[in-house]
């Protein structure tokens, strides 16, 4: 049975979404998650795509890790270093974040600033639609997180000059 992050109490109506808040809730929690799925590692890394002020970053990742969600693995003795990873708890995000990614490219921009590629292990890679894809529309192969990469799109004026 997988490990299960700890319970938490939430005033007023019990509800598994305000408990799950209390965990993820916090802007910087959600954005590690995002760049853990994408693949990325390090803190400094993580800290770069985020944007997010190193001491915040820290305590995230250790909030994180208490309750759960992630795992620290080292991967250098002297000096100590750290990869992060997600945890079954984590990965099971991975719907949230692509539901806020569907959102935030519907409402928020004219062009999303992101595309999704489905990454198969047989080598073949297509573009996903932003909206929480639980299987590939070309394929049909149930997606994992890990076969979800993402691709920044470009503007008109950076494609046509790259």
């Amino acid at each position: 049975m997988p490990q299960r992050p700890p319970s938490v109490t939430v005033p007023g109506r019990p509800c598994p979404a305000a408990a799950t808040l209390q965990i993820v809730g916090e802007r910087w929690s959600l954005l590690v998650v995002r760049e853990l799925l994408f693949g990325v590692r390090r803190f400094d890394a993580i800290a770069r795509n985020t944007g997010a002020p190193r001491d915040r970053l820290t305590a995230r990742l250790r909030s994180l890790e208490e309750t759960g969600i992630v795992e620290r693995r080292a991967y250098q003795e002297r000096p100590p270093r750290y990869e992060y990873h997600l945890t079954e708890a984590g990965r099971d995000l991975a719907p949230v974040v692509f539901a806020l990614f569907t959102w935030g490219g519907r409402w928020l921009f004219d062009e999303s600033p992101v595309e999704l590629r489905h990454r198969a292990a047989d080598g073949h890679e297509h573009v996903l639609p932003l909206d929480s894809p639980r299987h590939c529309p070309t394929c049909d192969e149930p997606l994992r997180p890990e076969d979800v990469v993402p691709r920044r799109n470009l503007p008109a004026e950076a494609s046509e000059q790259a």
